[in-house]
């Protein structure tokens, strides 16, 4: 019996780190409100430098972006750029 609890316990503990071990694998993420150009080249994948610079001048001239999705107002930003990065860019 002791050994069955025991297994019951172990078993119950990595189920509750397992929201643990899915935020790791998702790695850094980026607030696209505040983040510098080089913090978004660092962090999004298929986003350099001028793309980066690109998503800091729009939300210069238009104001914070109010959805993930608004970021393909950005030239050169499409639906394939957002699917590669979900999980990496935020809003906060």
């Amino acid at each position: 019996m002791r050994q069955l609890l025991s297994a019951m316990a172990l078993v119950v503990s990595c189920l509750l780190a397992a929201p643990t071990w899915a935020d790791d694998a998702a790695g850094p993420t980026v607030n696209i409100n505040t983040a510098s150009a080089a913090e978004m080249a660092e962090v999004l994948q298929g986003i350099g430098e001028a793309k980066a610079e690109a998503i800091v001048a729009y939300r210069d001239e238009n104001g914070a972006f109010a959805s993930v999705e608004s970021l393909t107002a950005v030239k050169g930003i499409g639906a394939s750029t957002l699917s590669n990065n979900a999980g990496r860019i935020v809003l906060e």
